[in-house]
């Protein structure tokens, strides 16, 4: 018995598992290529070179893979590539990439996107996230793994969302937000750390005060940018079981837009 519904429609070319399922009026591109065990239900529109890996929930009314929203595309072969275990609720956008960056926007595995969330060109996110509904990412954003961006936040172009990262509802990013910040506010401000997120992943008692040596150095010193990283680089010296957290900190920090900064 055949999964995909009598009225979709998928053009010749395309490269559909013979597990996938597609739901009625759905309309599938001749350069689409969807893995083992996903769903596509409804009144989806999934076209351009799109790649979707395995086991993939892709609700009603999608549009996957249209051209990007930047007046320079002239029809250049970029890309959307999505990897596997993701839920992706209705009525999203996810673009593809532009020839001003790589090319291609990129997805995980495991994110949790909820409903009305656009991703523009060139956008890449991790893996193990949660966009709540109406989340809207601009061109070239960067998200990390495990970050939570509430309802209806909104990041600038070229911003970067660290790794546990966390922002309220109505959140409104113009600079990078560091890993396990969380952020609040319209322009969004620092106000905490994710400790809640980090003790429900199983971060030990140790790592969460260096989590919280961090916070201490960039948000409640009064120090630059500079001086804070050199604070959170002597903090390696007796922390060795933090090493993996502090590192991803200085790295972040040390890719921050001199123009932006990131957070405060």
């Amino acid at each position: 018995m055949s999964l995909i519904h009598p009225t979709a429609i998928v053009y010749p070319g395309a490269q559909i598992d013979s597990s996938v399922s597609i739901g009625p009026y759905s309309v599938i591109g001749p350069n689409v290529r969807i893995g083992a065990g996903t769903s596509v239900a409804s009144h989806c529109v999934i076209e351009g070179n799109t790649t979707i890996g395995r086991d993939n929930r892709i609700f009603q009314f999608n549009s996957l893979g249209a051209i990007p929203q930047d007046k320079k595309y002239n029809n250049e072969p970029c890309a959307l590539i999505i990897g596997d275990r993701n839920t992706i609720r209705e009525f999203c956008t996810f673009n593809i990439g532009s020839p001003g960056d790589q090319g291609v926007t990129r997805v995980g595995n495991d994110n949790w996107i909820m409903a009305y969330v656009h991703l523009a060109h060139d956008c890449v996110v991790g893996h193990h996230t949660i966009f709540a509904n109406n989340t809207q990412l601009a061109g070239h954003v960067w998200v990390g793994d495990w970050a939570i961006l509430g309802g209806f936040t909104v990041v600038h172009q070229f911003c970067r969302i660290g790794a546990h990262a966390f922002t309220a509802m109505n959140s409104l990013l113009f600079a990078d937000l560091p890993p396990f910040v969380m952020a609040q506010g319209q322009p969004a401000q620092a106000r905490s750390m994710n400790f809640e997120g980090l003790k429900r992943r199983g971060f030990s008692p140790e790592r969460i005060s260096a989590v919280k040596g961090m916070h201490k150095h960039l948000y409640r010193e009064g120090l630059t940018l500079e001086q804070s990283m050199l604070r959170i680089k002597a903090m390696a010296d007796d922390r060795p079981e933090s090493m993996v957290d502090i590192e991803m900190m200085l790295d972040f920090l040390s890719g921050a837009n001199p123009q932006r900064g990131i957070v405060r």
